[in-house]
């Protein structure tokens, strides 16, 4: 995705991480981190919205990220990669060997394929990111296929019994876009009702929601798995941090897509930031 969805060149992507970055809004946040969504557009569109979630993580510590993205070419199943590293130009992201290990174990339709994400931009778009703010953390990198019920409740129970098991500090991350090519005022309706479902901290509304009209996000498997987890290990706080669109970009508002960052906390008595 280098040279296409991101710059090749490692000083005008990190340029471009930093005007992220300053150009990100800043929201109070009480609580510790347990999981983010972001959205996976090319970085020059929704890194704005990434990195208002991103940006907490100038204040923690993490042992280890567990990414759930969907794979955008469908398929059966959970994907993961089994060992190794991711490359971009910033360097390698390690894969922590164990965290995945944990997962694939977790059922028959979570599976070693690391061809699937060779070609899928949902997860690719978090790496930089990643790099910027937790340089030196190995990621469990797992996509899904057909977000079907099943599917979900699947990944839930992984996600769930790989982080308990490995008795350390695990960041989620929920990748998703929501609505695509709908026109602004319309699109800020549909995305408008998964916002408010994020804000509620209601991922059975937001499943309800998206099985009426899988059109309100393209990741909405990912997210739904990772708000129900999140709560299970400890999460009991929500924040909208960031809303936007294309057009904000682009300029061109006739066929938008819309893009959230979220947080979700343990609540603790001081501020992440401010």
């Amino acid at each position: 995705m280098a040279g296409k969805w991101y710059p090749a060149e490692p000083e005008a992507l990190r340029a471009l991480l930093e005007t992220c970055v300053a150009e990100a809004q800043a929201r109070a946040v009480t609580g510790s981190l347990r999981a983010l969504v972001v959205p996976h557009a090319g970085i020059r569109y929704s890194g704005r919205i990434a990195a208002a979630a991103y940006g907490l993580l100038e204040r923690e510590r993490f042992d280890s990220v567990l990414l759930l993205g969907p794979c955008h070419q469908g398929g059966n199943g959970l994907f993961l990669i089994p060992g190794g590293g991711i490359e971009t130009p910033l360097g390698v992201v390690r894969i922590d060997r164990d965290l995945v290990a944990t997962l694939e174990r977790a059922s028959s339709d979570v599976r070693y394929d690391p061809e699937v994400h060779l070609d899928e931009h949902s997860l690719e778009m978090q790496y930089p990111f990643l790099q910027r703010f937790l340089p030196d953390v190995p990621v469990a990198p797992m996509l899904m296929g057909y977000q079907t019920k099943d599917t979900i409740a699947i990944a839930l129970h992984a996600i769930e019994s790989a982080v308990k098991q490995s008795g350390r500090s695990v960041l989620l991350v929920a990748s998703s876009d929501l609505s695509h090519f709908e026109p602004r005022v319309r699109a800020r309706e549909l995305d408008a009702e998964v916002v408010a479902c994020l804000e509620r901290f209601d991922p059975r509304g937001l499943a309800e929601l998206l099985e009426s009209r899988r059109g309100h996000a393209c990741g909405g498997g990912p997210m739904i798995a990772v708000l129900e987890a999140s709560r299970t290990l400890g999460a009991s706080k929500s924040y909208v941090l960031a809303y936007g669109d294309s057009g904000d970009v682009t300029g061109d508002i006739t066929g938008v897509v819309g893009y959230a960052s979220a947080a979700f906390t343990e609540v603790m008595d001081e501020p992440l930031r401010s």
